[in-house]
């Protein structure tokens, strides 16, 4: 495999576990914000922290390799199984980033969902979220990258990634210098490009603010 298709492999992973880490981020963090101060509710926060606990005490490596090797044990498509990890790995990161945008919504806002007859999931949803998610969308551009990284480790369940393609590349011409470079400099170049465009994004958020 070349290194282009193992950089289609990256970001195929890398994309597709964002997608999962903000599905699973703003559920945890709803039910975490919905469940302060009612305890009909405390079980689920309970299992939320749970999750959290788990997934961010232990490294992303070894819940890769117990998706793979254990729970999915006879999955063939070793990317599939990455993708749901480190989205599973991801959300936990961004449940908090979301409950943080959450909390930091103004409650005049809440109450006047309420006072229009709004449901307290359905003032969440179309009122507090959207303007959660425009505060937090560098943070999540953040988590983007720091998943770009991550998915680097994908090559040990078989899934031929950029970092994968590149070892495998060494291993044929015996060439131990330039592959890795190779795969180093392409990795800094998109981390580089995702940070100017997230620099920009921020500017034009804070015009908009003004």
């Amino acid at each position: 495999m070349t290194l282009l298709e193992g950089f289609g492999e990256t970001l195929k992973i890398t994309f597709g576990a964002l997608l999962i880490g903000i599905v699973i981020g703003t559920f945890v963090a709803i039910v975490k914000v919905l469940c302060e101060g009612n305890k009909k509710l405390k079980i689920f926060d309970v299992l939320c922290n749970i999750y959290l606990t788990v997934i961010r005490g232990t490294p992303v490596v070894v819940q890769l390799l117990i998706m793979f090797f254990i729970v999915f044990v006879s999955a063939e498509d070793g990317t599939m199984v990455a993708t749901l990890t480190f989205g599973i790995n991801s959300g936990a990161y961004v449940a908090e980033t979301i409950r943080s945008g959450i909390l930091a919504i103004d409650k005049g806002q809440t109450e006047a969902g309420r006072s229009l007859g709004f449901s307290a999931g359905k003032t969440m949803w179309l009122i507090v979220l959207p303007q959660a998610f425009k505060n937090i969308l560098p943070a999540i551009g953040n988590e983007m990258i720091a998943l770009l990284k991550e998915t680097s480790v994908a090559g040990y369940v078989a899934v031929v990634d950029l970092t994968k393609a590149g070892n495998q590349i060494r291993n044929t011409t015996y060439d131990q210098f330039n592959p890795i470079i190779c795969v180093a400099l392409v990795y800094l170049t998109v981390v580089l490009i995702m940070t100017r465009l997230l620099n920009m994004l921020e500017r034009r958020l804070r015009k908009s603010e003004r």
